[in-house]
């Protein structure tokens, strides 16, 4: 689950996908330990999410994975997740000195007091399902292929993927390539508004589509007994209705500085994504030590750095524990804004959702794990907190004056300055608490 300012998106397939790929490099490249278990193992992972923003989003998700693994090496899993999500989110308008009108992603009209940020609150469910089957093909050559599928009130994602892992140097080293699609389905309630118009006209009530294809390529090496590192890039392409249906930017007079109006947002039709991630595990004889740094860039000049540290340590055979620090930044999309001059022309995108804006976040958490007595299996408890902020733009940086507006197609005499208006975003403080039960039968 992705921790954010504003509601929370459907979990992303790629990520998620990228995600798995991530441990699976680590795993495939001892592959000798799938195959330890001689007559075949299965494990069964349950765990709850418990997660709040403060004044936000709230977020209930329970998850349950099967795993098998065949003692020729085969395997199979399946995941099912369901997330209850409520609360309030930003619209993306600004303060008014008047009373601000709304329609929530539920369908719900609700007004905002003079000088608040708007929000509107929300109620949603999410059911989600993936599945996974990994097959040797000879002794150095794995493939793994998977599908998934997921469904709430106003989004419905269903895709597949494909993975090769190859062993070569004796094991020593696994290279691996991977591909994805999805197919999905945006169905606002009460239809598609029109970008970037008051809402009042007419919507569009079909369902509009976004492609998503992705492509990965990584390389695991085994250092040493104590070290293991990997590298892997990804590549995804998007296209279709990429626009949050529910967000709005606010018309700024800039001699007031006031709210006179709120348009939908709109942003373009096609995206590029793509990231580096490099992790290093290093064993430090008791403890355990994870690096790994992420870099990621896109078209639409969203860049961002990821910095993760964790270290096990392992109190005993039962017991362990291990903190967790991470730290993210990223600059913001080239239409991003915090408000349009409502005097000027319309720019052909724009958007004022704070998930595109100049981010800053702060997680720190710890994972504790342990087994009950005598009884099987091992319970995990992971909390963190998170501080998520909004830096303060400057002249140029996104939807700022004398940015990249105008070589993008845009009217820069149509974002309003940062200082046209008194914008205070204050920072989002996030909890979460994951607790988690496997057992392997």
């Amino acid at each position: 689950m992705r921790l954010q300012l504003t509601r929370p998106e459907p979990p992303s397939p790629i990520r998620a996908r990228l995600r798995a790929a991530a441990c699976l490099l680590l795993a495939s490249s001892l592959p000798s330990a799938a195959h330890a278990e001689a007559g075949g193992t299965s494990s069964l992972d349950t765990s709850l999410l418990i997660y709040g923003e403060r004044q936000r989003a709230d977020v209930l998700e329970p998850t349950v994975r099967f795993t098998r693994l065949f003692a020729s090496g085969q395997a199979f899993s399946a995941q099912v997740g369901y997330d209850v999500i409520t609360g309030a989110s930003p619209t993306g308008a600004v303060p008014s000195g008047a009373i601000q009108t709304t329609t929530s992603a539920s369908g719900v009209t609700s007004s905002v007091a003079a000088g608040e940020v708007p929000t509107t609150t929300f109620h949603d469910k999410r059911l989600a399902l993936d599945m996974d089957w990994r097959q040797p093909l000879g002794t150095v050559l794995t493939s793994t292929v998977g599908g998934h599928f997921s469904r709430e009130k106003d989004y419905q994602s269903v895709g597949g993927s494909a993975k090769l892992a190859l062993d070569v140097m004796h094991r020593q080293v696994t290279i691996t390539a991977g591909a994805g699609i999805n197919r999905d389905d945006v169905f606002p309630v009460g239809g598609t508004p029109q970008g970037l118009t008051d809402g009042t006209g007419p919507t569009d009530p079909a369902r509009q589509a976004k492609n998503v294809t992705d492509g990965m390529l990584g390389i695991t090496r085994v250092v040493s007994r104590r070290w293991l590192v990997s590298l892997s890039g990804t590549h995804t392409a998007e296209s279709g209705y990429l626009t949050e249906p529910y967000k709005v930017v606010s018309q700024i007079d800039t001699t007031s500085g006031e709210s006179v109006g709120q348009l939908t947002e709109s942003r373009p039709g096609a995206r590029t994504r793509n990231d580096v991630l490099g992790t290093s595990v290093y064993h430090l004889g008791e403890d355990v030590l994870h690096l790994s740094y992420r870099y990621y860039w896109d078209d639409w000049q969203l860049n961002s750095h990821t910095f993760d540290v964790k270290l096990r340590h392992d109190f005993n055979e039962r017991t362990y524990w291990q903190p967790h620090v991470r730290y993210y930044t990223q600059t913001p999309a080239w239409f991003y804004t915090t408000g349009l001059v409502s005097v000027a022309p319309l720019p052909d995108f724009a958007s004022a959702d704070y998930r595109l804006g100049p981010l800053r976040t702060a997680t720190l958490g710890a994972t504790v794990g342990f087994h009950m007595g005598s009884a099987p299996g091992e319970w995990t408890v992971r909390g963190e907190y998170m501080r998520q902020s909004l830096k303060s733009p400057s002249q140029g940086e996104g939807g700022g004056e004398g940015g990249d507006d105008a070589r993008k197609g845009a009217s820069t005499s149509a974002t309003a300055p940062t200082s046209a208006f008194n914008l205070q975003v204050p920072p989002l403080d996030i909890v979460s608490v994951v607790v988690g039960y496997s057992i392997q039968f």
